[in-house]
């Protein structure tokens, strides 16, 4: 495959930035923008005047991935010519389903089934249930056919975000892009890096998402409890104490990201699944963990391709991650860049939540706080 990359910003407009020229002649182009960009609308012309017979595939984000660089408040764009893969896509409005489980089963339905490979997806970042949109998705999905992407960002606002295949961006909306060849090979990893502290606690008291009770406690004064002082900043301060959350002796931990508060109800909504008679324990940040959490999903992600090397791959983390490393966000992406063999163009964004198996072989789940890369390669 041949890969051009492209940032956008209204200071300077267009830049080349990574891989090589390939002149209008992309069949797919990700698309991955600060809200406001997308709202604005007003990169379309040139981007299609670009690439006039490629699709558009993308998402609002909390910060874009470009080669080792994250951006703020830009347009990164990545346009592919594959050789030897052909795509399909498609996307629906959250609105016209019964929920995130029906939604995952009509995406997953929505394009041809013979000869997939591999599904990337981008959701609204808001309003879905990710849990359920994972299960919806791997239970409509044939047999063998794998599964990543993210939920979109925005900011650190929880306000709007914004999807796409092909058309407008456009709120409540997800995509879906299928991947059919037999010579495309896909590796994918997902780690994290956070520390729990405090006591393991049993969910006594919740529906789906929806958090009210730990040890027959309310949930939410609980936390704000341990939050302290960073409680008045809630649900963004959320991002930076998760939830580990397991539901059996010994099994691995899956890290949940609080989307909003309700103070009249006292509860909380998470990105994914808060089942009963699960342990929940809080977490906090450890930088260096964090950026050897990315160095490690690099390593999974590679495992998958066995010996040859990655031509693209696509980084997705968490807006929480950001959010703790700041000025030093960049080193993660460097940390997973290092474990990667050849020179791969690197791209993604920072998210609302990250779909991926732990590694190849395990089912897909939704996490929250994790490195997830997913790497693509023709033979």
């Amino acid at each position: 495959m041949k890969i051009e990359q492209k940032v956008w910003t209204r200071e300077k407009g267009w830049s080349f930035q990574n891989g090589e020229e390939i002149h209008g002649a992309a069949e797919l182009v990700f698309l991955f923008a600060a809200t406001d960009i997308f709202k604005e609308n007003t990169f379309w012309k040139e981007i299609k005047a670009m690439y006039p017979e490629a699709h558009f595939f993308g998402c609002s984000t909390s910060g874009e991935i470009c080669g080792d660089s994250v951006f703020d408040n830009s347009l990164v764009s990545t346009a592919i010519r594959f050789e030897k893969t052909t795509i399909q896509g498609n996307c629906i409005s959250l609105g016209n389903t019964a929920g995130t489980y029906d939604a995952g089963k009509r995406l997953a339905q929505s394009i041809p089934r013979e000869g997939l490979r591999h599904v990337f997806v981008l959701s609204d970042g808001i309003h879905v249930n990710g849990s359920e949109l994972v299960r919806g998705l791997s239970e409509s999905l044939p047999e063998g056919v794998t599964l990543t992407g993210g939920l979109a960002g925005d900011s650190d606002r929880f306000a709007e975000t914004y999807t796409f295949w092909d058309g407008q961006p456009s709120r409540d909306t997800l995509a879906i892009l299928g991947l059919y060849s037999k010579a495309l090979k896909v590796g994918f990893g997902s780690m994290g890096g956070w520390d729990p502290f405090g006591p393991e606690r049993i969910i006594t008291r919740s529906q789906e998402n929806i958090l009210y009770e730990l040890d027959d406690q309310n949930a939410l004064d609980l936390y704000k409890k341990y939050l302290g002082e960073h409680a008045n900043s809630l649900p963004a301060a959320g991002l930076l104490f998760p939830l580990s959350i397991r539901s059996k002796s010994g099994e691995t931990g899956i890290v949940r990201t609080i989307l909003g508060i309700n103070e009249k109800e006292k509860s909380m909504t998470f990105a994914g699944d808060m089942p009963e008679g699960a342990f929940a324990r809080f977490m906090k940040a450890n930088f260096e963990r964090l950026i050897d959490g990315a160095n490690g999903a690099a390593f999974r992600s590679q495992e998958g391709l066995g010996t040859s090397s990655p031509e693209l791959a696509l980084l997705i983390s968490c807006v929480g991650r950001k959010l703790v490393l700041k000025q030093r966000v960049e080193e993660e992406v460097e940390a997973a860049r290092d474990a990667l063999p050849g020179n791969p163009v690197l791209a993604g964004f920072y998210s609302y939540g990250e779909i991926s198996p732990f590694a190849s072989g395990g089912p897909c789940t939704l996490h929250n706080q994790t490195m997830t890369i997913t790497t693509l390669t023709e033979e």
